[in-house]
């Protein structure tokens, strides 16, 4: 169950890392993305990323 939640907190890190640099115009990939530049994106990347962070430590307990 460690390992599951483990890998779904990595994943959702990436995630919300990845929607936090699109939605502020850091990452500009994919061109034809509907994310690029808006900042609703990058609070709700902000927001998954401290999901998967939190999942992340609650699974190394």
């Amino acid at each position: 169950m460690r390992i599951v939640v483990l890998i779904i907190g990595l994943l959702a890190l990436a995630m919300g890392l990845l929607w936090v640099g699109q939605g502020t115009g850091y990452v500009m990939w994919p061109k034809s993305s509907f994310m690029l530049t808006d900042m609703k994106w990058a609070y709700i990347g902000g927001a998954t990323a401290l999901a998967g962070l939190i999942a992340i430590v609650w699974s190394r307990r």
